[in-house]
């Protein structure tokens, strides 16, 4: 079967199908709004949303405790696609055991992305409590849950929808055997809901399996992470929580972006910071800081380009085993303001190739022109690390990158350095070019009705040159 029959499979609405969602194909219920929205004034202060899907019984709510117990120094949270399943009416009532709770008309998605778009806004919502016994959410009391710091949302249909997909940080799939979640399902169904082994197998023949195969297993390809054994794998588990607890030490917008990379602060760092964004430091301090923090996020810049090993004698006969840099290696500034960055990056390679590109922006509206660019000839066989130490709205640092693809630089082999990012330009360069790293010391709040970086510091290209008004 090829891979477009299914996703014909994943994407039609079953009739009469044994995997429909009623098996003599009663009309799916599905309502039509607005699919939620994030703004980028807030999309940085989201929480970490951990995808967990697979089939039933395959240690989902393992793997979800095991992450839970290890985060207890977090805030986290589980959302249980369970609690959204629709009230069925009095009709599907008389004949609940023709209802296939496995298809993914049986959850009330719309609902669950109206939970998780408060909850990622930073409000308390309050979750269903589905009650399996009268097939109602409103038996027992909503449950209540604050904002937190990482979401974990939890179901086998949790990666079907392309919008809950969308709101996920990172997805896992917990593949476990087929004969070991049908022993579970068993032992499970015998023991808490007082089913015979008949009703269970003819339950699962007729509905778990076709559903598993029809649209919990397809979902598979969307999975980051696909843990084997579920929650025997503790090696899994635990990998995970650390790249976790990575994000978490993160900038917001590293979380979303991987290719973004926040040099870590310190109180020198942040000293620099305060020097040079104070509009009464002299032009000579401003130089002299600005030059020490250029230098910090060329050095960490660098540490992102590919190395070989490389072994050395030392002064005492011994073998050191080192590394050799990268040697196919060149800068390209964005005339005039990357120019100060100049200084620093031959000053960590000696000898290096720099071109120059210039981008004229026409008044304060965004728009930006090419006027003039040299670049070395051999650029498109270098990796290139592009200079511009302010990142606002991200156009000139897209009709940058534009230029060096269209001379043949693979995008992978582009670093963009910076001091200080606006979120709006770190969302454009990021989303238009997923391959390049951004380097940058400090993510700043925004931009201003004048596309301006707030709270910025000023125009930086007059205050490090001396040309300002003053």
């Amino acid at each position: 079967m090829g891979s477009q029959s299914v996703v014909d499979m994943i994407e039609a609405s079953s009739g009469a199908h044994f995997s429909g969602f009623h098996v003599d194909g009663i009309e799916s219920r599905k309502a039509v709004i607005e699919q939620p929205t994030t703004s980028t004034e807030n999309v940085y202060n989201e929480p970490f949303v951990i995808g967990v899907a697979g089939g039933a019984a395959s240690g989902k709510t393992t793997v979800c405790d095991m992450i839970i117990q290890q985060l207890h120094d977090q805030r986290v949270v589980v959302v249980n696609q369970d609690s959204f399943y629709h009230n069925l009416t009095e009709e599907e009532l008389l004949r609940v055991h023709e209802c296939n709770f496995d298809h993914p008309d049986a959850f009330d998605t719309e609902e669950l992305l109206c939970i998780m778009d408060n909850l990622r806004r930073g409000k308390a919502v309050d979750i269903p409590n589905y009650d399996f016994k009268s097939y109602k959410n409103n038996v027992f009391p909503a449950r209540r849950v604050n904002p937190s710091d990482v979401i974990i949302l939890e179901g086998i249909l949790i990666f079907h929808d392309p919008r809950v997909r969308g709101l996920m940080n990172m997805k896992i799939f917990v593949d476990t055997d087929a004969d070991v979640r049908l022993a579970r399902r068993i032992r499970r169904d015998t023991a808490e809901k007082a089913r015979d082994i008949a009703t269970v197998l003819d339950q699962y023949s007729k509905f778990v399996k076709p559903a598993f195969d029809d649209f919990i297993l397809p979902t598979k390809k969307y999975a980051d992470i696909i843990i084997p054994r579920g929650g025997d794998n503790h090696v899994a588990v635990d990998l995970i929580v650390q790249h976790i607890r990575t994000k978490l030490g993160q900038h917001d917008l590293c979380k979303i972006y991987p290719n973004l990379y926040v040099i870590q602060t310190t109180f020198q760092i942040r000293g620099m910071h305060t020097l040079i964004r104070d509009a009464q430091t002299t032009k000579h301090d401003f130089v002299f800081y600005a030059d020490r923090l250029i230098r910090l996020v060329v050095e960490h810049g660098l540490g992102h380009l590919p190395f070989t090993e490389k072994q050395v004698i030392t002064p005492t006969g011994s073998v050191y085993t080192g590394v050799d840099f990268c040697k196919r290696l060149c800068g390209v500034s964005i005339i005039r303001s990357g120019e100060s960055m100049e200084n620093a990056l031959r000053a960590c390679c000696k000898g290096i190739k720099i071109g120059k590109i210039l981008i004229h922006r026409e008044g304060d509206n965004g728009q930006q022109q090419l006027i003039y660019e040299k670049l070395p000839q051999d650029i498109a066989d270098r990796h290139v690390l592009l200079l511009d130490p302010i990142l606002g709205t991200g156009n000139s640092a897209v009709q940058a990158i534009s230029l060096l693809i269209k001379k043949g630089v693979p995008e992978g082999n582009i670093i963009f350095l910076n001091l200080i990012s606006a979120p709006q330009g770190v969302h454009m360069v990021c989303k238009s070019f997923p391959r390049i790293k951004i380097v940058t010391s400090e993510i700043e709040t925004g931009l201003n009705k004048d596309f301006r970086v707030i709270p910025g510091m000023g125009e930086f290209g007059d205050r490090y040159f001396g040309t300002d008004d003053e």
